[in-house]
């Protein structure tokens, strides 16, 4: 319940704070479930997120990858989630259309004093898996930031 609580108020940070994440996902983005090193996390897909064959667009999955495997990091108690070192994306099938919701589970696969490596995959409507991803982020600096609680979220079993 602590991760949970941590990911959903990093998240409300992005929302307040950043300028790509309140424009592109508005509150149409939510965090289901977290434990220390998984988040679940869904999209409703509105007409801004679409391509113009009026399907998720590549570019709000790519972001979806971004975002997510920042939340992933902070399931582990970071709340600086650090910068992107690299980010891949590949799509399998369609996301889904306006009305459908997209939903993801990211994993921190690795999380170091350097390094956090995060993998996703995201599931259509239709339960088929749409799209997997990875995300690699620089967090050195991040280890710094006092709201951090990688202490309390390291203690408790998922």
């Amino acid at each position: 319940m602590a991760a949970l609580r941590f990911v959903r108020s990093v998240l409300k940070s992005f929302q307040a704070e950043s300028g790509l994440e309140p424009r592109l996902f508005g509150e149409n983005i939510r965090v289901t479930a977290a434990e220390p090193g998984r988040v679940y996390f869904e999209l409703d897909i509105k007409k801004e997120h679409t391509n113009r064959l009026n399907m998720i667009h590549g570019g709000t999955i790519a972001s979806m990858v971004d975002l997510g495997g920042s939340l992933a990091v902070a399931s582990k108690g970071l709340f600086a989630t650090g910068v992107s070192t690299d980010l891949s994306v590949t799509y399998l099938n369609s996301g889904g259309k306006v009305g459908d919701t997209i939903k993801a589970v990211v994993t921190c696969d690795k999380f170091g004093k350097s390094l956090a490596y995060t993998s996703i995959q995201f599931t259509n409507s239709k339960g088929e898996l749409a799209a997997r991803g990875s995300h690699t982020k620089y967090i050195a600096h991040a280890w710094k930031d006092p709201s951090n609680i990688v202490e309390q979220l390291s203690s408790t079993k998922p």
